[in-house]
């Protein structure tokens, strides 16, 4: 196995996936620590951090962070979400130290500048703008607080624009300080640079990093119920949720698969049974996601206003189908097909071998062993899968629908339906 893991005295973790024939090398700084993690009062300083460390440290301003990456033609990136946030580079593998030296500089030197904050502040206000313009992402963003009302959990990743417009310099050194230490933080690397290299720059570059107690987030609390927004568009978008399972969970596998036949791809049932025999829409898909000690089983529809009153009942009549009924055979290999495709062929991008290693790090304690994911696939069966339809369509149900929405059943009805 090519993936070595190495903890410092700071309790930073450096895991390396080692490709000794690659050119180049992806590594980034992945934290332990998102949106769930803040105060309700201070929503979205996560990912206002996030856009300030690329702002400047005493020996380089926004500027200079950004073509000296660029000089040596590396690309660089980051992204804040619910549980993790990342800061990552793609570049040759002779500049992978000056790499770490440029993250190890943002993530414990950044000066946060009031001017910067400033401009990052209105950056990110236009960013929650284009998500309230754009009707599929911020309905997802209703469903969240829809399901995890008044938690962190729920509340937008982006903030709003009520609390980011009077965000502090001061409250985003507090994050910092309080989450940015080395028992949160992983470095991952996955490329041509061998682990002891990376373990002998990353203790020189990162020798400051503070160590601090644990701090723990509130736990899940799943409640559902509805959310609506009457708008005139020329489509309703709706998603339709269900309690779901966390990424400890052993029957993981289960729900994966379970959201594969039901609407993750073009065999699916929903899509066959919604798009392709009816015409009722565009786009239908269903998805899982999970988190340390929770997860959400989704469906997105968007549909003409005038088809909402089929669209729903179908969608309640392939629940109950594959709430009552094993699946068969076929549709059971073809998403043990699809999921193990697409783990395997993720690992032909060295970014990807990076970020799942170091959030299963993160997550498990361990380096990802590929060929165990891939057995635990193979032995789910069809009864664990209608376990798994059981327990979570018999979950309250979350609706969040954006549109004109005079055709869409009231929540009370589609349960009923539900429960049927």
């Amino acid at each position: 196995m090519s993936v070595e893991i190495t903890t410092l005295p700071s309790g930073l973790r450096v895991i390396t996936d080692y490709v000794p024939d690659m050119d180049s090398v992806a590594l980034g700084v992945w934290a332990d620590v998102g949106t769930r993690h803040e105060d309700l009062a201070h929503n979205g300083v996560a990912h206002m951090v996030e856009h300030m460390l690329f702002k400047g440290t005493p020996t380089r301003d926004a500027l200079q962070i950004g073509e000296q990456v660029e000089d040596v033609g590396g690309s660089m990136n980051a992204y804040t979400g619910r549980e993790n946030t990342a800061y990552y580079i793609r570049l040759l593998k002779d500049d992978f130290a000056f790499a770490l030296e440029i993250l190890g500089d943002m993530i414990q030197n950044s000066t946060f500048p009031e001017e910067e904050i400033d401009k990052e502040r209105d950056v990110i206000l236009q960013e929650i703008g284009m998500t309230l313009d754009t009707p599929d992402d911020i309905i997802f963003d209703w469903y969240q607080e829809t399901a995890y009302p008044e938690q962190a959990l729920g509340a937008p990743i982006l903030g709003t624009a009520k609390i980011i417009e009077k965000m502090q310099r001061d409250t985003l050194f507090d994050y910092v300080k309080r989450f940015y230490t080395g028992e949160r933080l992983v470095i991952s690397a996955a490329g041509g640079v061998p682990h002891d290299k990376m373990v002998k720059e990353a203790q020189r570059i990162f020798a400051g990093l503070p160590t601090a107690a644990n701090q723990n987030y509130i736990a899940a609390n799943y409640r559902g119920g509805e959310h609506r927004v009457e708008k005139e568009l020329e489509q309703s978008h709706i998603v339709l949720g269900f309690q779901g399972i966390s990424k400890n969970n052993p029957d993981y596998y289960a729900a994966v698969l379970l959201s594969t036949i039901l609407g993750g791809g073009m065999s699916s049932r929903l899509f066959q049974e919604i798009r392709e025999k009816r015409g009722l829409v565009y786009t239908v898909y269903s998805s899982h996601s999970s988190f340390h000690d929770d997860g959400q089983m989704e469906i997105y529809a968007g549909t003409g206003p005038d088809k909402l009153s089929e669209l729903v009942p179908v969608i309640c009549d392939e629940i109950a189908k594959i709430v009552q009924d094993k699946v068969t055979d076929d549709e059971l290999n073809r998403a043990k097909a699809q999921v193990k495709t697409s783990m395997l062929m993720s690992r032909e991008s060295m970014l990807n071998r990076a970020n799942r290693q170091a959030k299963y790090l993160i997550n498990f304690g361990k380096a990802v062993d590929m060929n165990e994911l891939v057995g635990l696939v193979e032995s789910t069966d069809a009864n664990a899968i209608q376990a798994m339809a059981q327990k979570m369509f018999s979950s309250n149900p979350t609706l969040a629908a954006l549109g004109p929405l005079s055709q869409l059943e009231p929540l009370d009805t589609i349960n009923g339906r539900l429960k049927a």
